[in-house]
């Protein structure tokens, strides 16, 4: 009897993998007719060059136009394999992991077929090219209502990029004590991309800074009698327990003409230093008649960059900022510093972006140092609402650079950044993988509503097309009513629960 039962358990198994495959594995059409253009899928992958860890990229043809869809992958090597079911690709993850790793710096071709009306068409091929670098396992960013008005429920969300495993770090609900002003979590940051070293900000109900140290958790108030706010927009030191801030009086305001929708803007704002081992705020700078923000490290510590504004003309600085906010642009600085005694040099200027009458915000370094990556737009901090906002990139490999921008020279070339960026839709919020052949970026490029993450590879100051994050259903980024604010990478997972974290407060 054992023996027929586990003769049977076998068979339904087998059974089951069968119909599974057959499923799976459609033919591809007998006959159809050539469309002589590539396939209109969502999300666009036709020929991007993607890492040779990340998740399947599965994709659909447009629901109503098409009732079905097949795809033929073909490796170098010869490993081919047909994919599809109604309109979607999804493709299984160990069989796209081993295309992956049997075109390593090769590239996998994939044929589409889509039948509308009855009748199949066949569009031209395309390739994915696989880079043999690979990309940071893990992504956190926050999901957050498009408008910034107002939320209930939000969370900071991390995602293994070689699969589609996602998992919460923290939400508003577990510690919220005040439903009448609720909650908001936001500016998650991490020290070298690891996360014993991290820190998430609280407003409003219980509000305060978390900071993980050495994977011990604590609550800090980084409010001090002589700065404007507690710390935002942090950046950790890269070897020392110092993180930079800025302390901002921001401010919102909603148009209901003006196709930007939003604008953020600050009243005030300095820069701080945190000292994690003492509890002790220092200043780094506070010119009262201008604005400084969005520090952010040099990969070896020596420098600190960020962004201060100009003066703005004598006539309008006496002015409400609700009509001189759009003349209101930021230049970048960096300061070098003196990790011992926690010393800043005179800040020198490393771009003058209002001088081509435009306005550089959240500067990042590439690992090696050799790049200066950044938003930009016309005017303000806060290009992600800016239809205007593109990510430019400068090489910083030229010693002479900052020199001659402190003179008013042209600064370097910038890098050409035409397939990361998107036309007419904001792009924001850029940031570099850890070996630093990826960059990403946040943008509202698919309907100028919701942001979701991009991104593109960055070999030796060559860029390729920026593809979206892949997700196990290619129709989640159309149903997710929600925006992924601050995609920030990440080599390993927070391991802290968020019942632990609940517990510090």
């Amino acid at each position: 009897m054992k023996s027929f039962s586990h003769i049977y358990t076998l068979f339904l198994a087998v059974a089951m993998l069968l119909l599974s495959s057959c499923v799976n594995h459609p033919d591809v059409p007998s006959s159809s007719k050539e469309a002589g253009c590539l396939p209109a899928i969502f999300p666009d992958y036709c020929d991007v060059t993607v890492p040779c860890n990340i998740a399947p990229l599965n994709f659909m043809l447009p629901v109503g136009e098409f009732s079905k869809c097949v795809a033929r992958l073909t490796t170098s090597d010869g490993q081919q394999q047909t994919y599809g079911k109604g309109v979607k690709v999804q493709i299984p993850e160990q069989d796209w992991h081993t295309m992956l790793n049997a075109s390593k710096g090769k590239s996998i071709k994939v044929e589409v077929w889509g039948q509308k009306e009855g009748e199949w068409l066949s569009f031209n091929p395309f390739e994915i090219y696989v880079a043999e670098q690979p990309i940071d396992e893990y992504l956190s960013y926050r999901y957050i209502e498009p408008s910034y008005a107002g939320w209930s429920f939000m969370e900071i969300v991390q995602r293994n990029l070689t699969s589609f495993k996602e998992t919460q770090i923290f939400n508003n609900e577990i510690t919220m004590n005040d439903l009448k002003i609720g909650q908001c979590i936001n500016c998650h940051s991490y020290q070298n991309y690891k996360t014993d070293n991290m820190l998430f900000h609280v407003r409003l109900s219980n509000g305060c800074t978390v900071i993980v140290n050495d994977g011990k958790i604590s609550k800090v108030n980084l409010k001090r009698d002589y700065t404007i706010s507690s710390g935002v927009y942090p950046s950790w030191h890269p070897t020392a327990k110092l993180i930079a801030f800025s302390t901002n009086k921001t401010r919102q305001g909603f148009h209901t003409l003006n196709p930007n929708k939003i604008e953020v803007y600050d009243l005030e704002s300095d820069l701080i230093l945190y000292d994690v081992e003492t509890d002790s705020v220092s200043v780094i700078c506070n010119d009262p008649d201008l604005l400084e923000v969005y520090p952010t490290w040099s990969p070896d510590g020596t420098y600190l960059y960020y962004c201060k504004s100009v003066p703005l003309p004598e006539e309008l600085r006496d002015k409400d900022i609700r009509s001189t906010y759009q003349k209101v642009q930021y230049n970048l600085y960096r300061r070098s510093f003196d990790v011992a005694s926690h010393d800043f040099s005179e800040e020198e200027l490393v771009y003058d972006a209002a001088s081509h009458d435009k306005s550089a915000t959240l500067p990042r370094i590439s690992p090696d140092g050799r790049y200066l990556l950044f938003a930009e737009g016309q005017y303000g901090c806060f290009h992600i609402r800016h239809n205007d906002g593109n990510i430019v990139c400068l090489p910083l490999d030229d010693s002479d650079a900052v020199l001659r921008a402190q003179e008013g020279e042209e600064t370097p070339s910038d890098v050409d950044l035409s397939n990361f960026n998107s036309e007419g839709m904001p792009d924001s919020y850029p940031s570099w993988s850890s070996n630093g052949h990826w960059i990403m970026c946040s943008s509202r490029r698919d309907d100028g509503n919701f942001c979701r993450v991009y991104f593109s590879y960055f070999n030796n100051g060559k860029v390729e097309k920026a593809f979206m994050l892949p997700q196990k259903d290619p129709e989640l980024h159309i149903s997710l009513l929600k925006s992924y604010n601050r995609p920030e990478f990440m080599i390993e997972p927070v391991r802290i629960s968020v019942e632990e974290f609940s517990k510090v407060f």
